[in-house]
């Protein structure tokens, strides 16, 4: 019995000790160099240098390439001016990067049939492809396939959701 209490009265101190609120002792730090003055015959555009963060056109809102959907009048299937613009900056640069490939995935709003929504979600993405490679991507490198109207992305029944869901988007599948 006694040994029981002494057994217990130990382990209630070693908890309490590992509870203590002492702090553990600072990791030795590294030594910090202290920045070197600019010498004088160093010109001031290097002295007031910034850094330049590089963004990718496929990531900076302000460049064509982030858009990768191309929108369409009802029951049309040529690209408009505006998208034309955003077809030309792809093309350009499958042009110039020969390893890019592309899927265009031709859609359509939910008016009309299955099989005339497929038709004409593959013809707007035939006149995509048609587009690129008159700009210089290669043929090999560009698929055309038609979902059309089984992938919307807004699913509401009006005409700004079906404004949305006549598009052709371009997938990337390889860069």
């Amino acid at each position: 019995m006694i040994q029981t209490k002494l057994l217990l009265t130990c382990i209630t101190l070693a908890v309490l000790a590992s509870c203590s609120s002492t702090k553990p002792a600072p990791a030795p730090q590294a030594a910090v160099e202290t920045p070197v003055q600019p010498k004088a015959d160093l010109s001031a555009k290097a002295q007031t240098a910034v850094a330049k963060v590089v963004v990718s056109p496929f990531d900076d809102p302000s460049s064509p390439l982030s858009k990768k959907s191309v929108f369409f009048d009802f029951d049309k299937y040529t690209i408009n001016q505006a998208d034309g613009v955003i077809v030309t900056a792809h093309a350009k640069y499958m042009a110039g990067n020969k390893a890019a490939k592309v899927r265009l995935e031709g859609n359509a709003d939910e008016r009309g049939g299955r099989e005339y929504n497929l038709a004409l979600g593959q013809k707007r993405a035939d006149a995509v492809k048609k587009a690129l490679e008159l700009v210089g991507a290669s043929e090999a490198n560009v698929e055309a396939v038609s979902f059309g109207k089984e992938k919307p992305v807004d699913f509401s029944h009006n005409e700004d959701a079906w404004a949305k869901n006549r598009r052709v988007d371009i997938k990337y599948t390889a860069r």
